[in-house]
């Protein structure tokens, strides 16, 4: 279909959400790294986007969800489809009694400081985490002896079919970086967060605290995607990388943080081939020394190659 074609469908989908031809992804995800996307949407509503998926879907073009883009290694080339970015307007949080709803757009840490206000405690794990709701509900994401599958009551997703669901957190599989959300393809939409009454000052101490860690013992001065790999059973992935004497391995402007070399970092001007072939070697010489296989928590986006271990 030719673009302009295909760009005039999609604005006839949004009434208040936008689109942009060639958007850089450097600006879309914390690596700062990324080449352009062929269309960038922003819907303002669920109905803009389940209209926007539906055509793309229809048209068969590839299209990809983005919310904070904190997890994501996206090529220099770019993407060749739709992105669709839910960070922008799809962010709504309301409270009620010890309940909190949240868009999938919502940001970890405002979704926290909503939790905060209303001295609701047993979210102060995420306070720190920089993705979104929706991505955070698909990866059950966690910290600091913390986890999304403890506080989440249900899941609002949107089908590959276009029908809306909610799932309650039982059906939902959650385990470590799993959930059937990514397995069925289904699109995080909202999610229900039960949490209980707390002190406030409590609460706001251990964010602090938490927060205090997180500078202390994380590269946050440098652009990242968080952990680079998933916790190995029985080992853990910094600890490895750095007995295997690559604390510090630097490809071009990508480096093994010197700080935690649990995290790939971007010292200035990283492309995504660096990460890439960073982290393969990184790979290489962890299985090589110690037998175990690292696996990326980095989703890895627009490479015509997904392959990072040769």
């Amino acid at each position: 279909m030719i673009q302009q074609e295909f760009c005039q469908k999609i604005k006839q989908q949004l009434t208040t959400g936008t689109l942009l031809e060639q958007e850089l992804m450097s600006r879309h995800t914390s690596f700062r790294i990324g080449g352009p996307a062929d269309y960038f949407v922003e819907p303002a509503s669920v109905d803009e986007l389940a209209g926007v998926l539906s055509l793309a879907r229809q048209e068969k073009v590839p299209f990809f969800i983005v919310g904070n883009g904190s997890n994501l290694l996206v090529s220099d080339e770019g993407f060749r489809g739709m992105i669709v970015h839910t960070g922008g307007s799809l962010r709504s949080i309301s409270v009620e009694g010890d309940v909190i709803y949240a868009q999938a757009g919502a940001l970890l840490g405002a979704v926290a400081g909503a939790a905060l206000e209303a001295g609701l405690t047993g979210m102060e794990f995420a306070a720190g985490i920089p993705g979104t709701l929706g991505g955070a509900v698909c990866m059950n994401a966690g910290a600091y002896g913390g986890e999304m599958k403890d506080i989440l009551l249900d899941a609002e997703v949107l089908t590959q079919d276009g029908e809306r669901l909610v799932i309650p957190v039982e059906e939902l599989d959650l385990s470590y970086r799993h959930s059937i959300i990514f397995e069925k393809n289904y699109i995080v939409l909202a999610a229900h967060i039960r949490l209980s009454r707390g002190d406030k000052t409590q609460i706001r101490n251990r964010m602090n605290e938490l927060a205090g860690a997180r500078k202390e013992k994380q590269p946050l001065e440098y652009p990242s995607a968080g952990s680079t790999f998933k916790r190995p059973e029985g080992y853990f992935a910094g600890k490895l990388i750095q007995d295997a004497g690559l604390k510090g391995y630097t490809v071009g402007g990508a480096q093994v943080s010197e700080k935690h070399s649990g995290f790939v970092i971007n010292r200035g001007g990283a492309t995504a081939e660096e990460v890439r072939f960073l982290i393969r070697q990184v790979r290489s010489k962890v299985k090589q020394q110690f037998g175990v296989e690292l696996e990326p928590e980095v989703r890895m986006l627009g490479f015509t190659d997904t392959e990072v271990t040769k």
